[in-house]
């Protein structure tokens, strides 16, 4: 879903484990489907682990935890790890997260988070496991992410760390804008450009 972003202030849920890859974020099953609704994919995403072999909630899993909730995912290190498939992005798109946060990314896999308005957030191995320690203290501590100032903050104590993100990206992010989008924004310079161009 196409939304601006600025600043999200938001409690979290907690995923700490490493090494989750695509196929437990999005089974391979359900990349057949004929649809891109944010819906379908988001009511199956880590759907393995949300329920039972017999379509039942698992209640041990995080996200039938009604202690968790929120718009940030903080997970464990090496998270989308596996194959390139987008349609783990849509799935953490679609479930209504906006910010994922962990200590590194499959570098696929960020991209399709990127270019799906979900803003993958890098941090410092001890500035994460500071994350969940406090989150486990209190599930209801919020994170700060401003991604003007590219920071995520802990709001319990107060400690802030940077993070990096591509600055096209970015301006996309804040502006809500797709590739597509983009190039119609700047149509006028692409035409200025071509016409000088011609002109040799």
């Amino acid at each position: 879903m196409k939304q601006k972003f600025n600043t999200i202030i938001s409690t979290c849920v907690p995923l700490p484990m490493e090494n989750v890859d695509t196929d437990q974020i999005i089974p391979a099953r359900f990349l057949k489907a004929t649809t891109r609704e944010e819906k379908f994919f988001g009511d199956n995403l880590f759907r393995d682990w949300r329920y039972r072999p017999d379509g039942t909630l698992n209640p041990d899993f995080v996200l039938n935890n009604p202690a968790y909730g929120g718009q940030i995912l903080v997970a464990g290190k090496n998270f989308g790890s596996g194959s390139s498939r987008e349609h783990a992005a849509w799935a953490i798109a679609g479930y209504g997260f906006r910010v994922v946060i962990s200590s590194f990314f499959a570098d696929i896999h960020k991209n399709n988070e990127l270019n799906n308005f979900v803003l993958p957030v890098v941090v410092s191995e001890a500035f994460l496991q500071e994350l969940f320690d406090s989150i486990e203290k209190d599930p209801k501590m919020e994170v700060e992410v401003n991604l003007p100032t590219q920071t995520v903050t802990n709001r319990a104590t107060g400690k802030s760390e940077r993070f990096e993100i591509n600055a096209y990206k970015k301006h996309c992010l804040m502006n809500g804008l797709d590739d597509i989008d983009f190039l119609v924004e700047n149509k006028g310079k692409i035409e200025e450009y071509e016409s000088l161009m011609a002109r040799g």
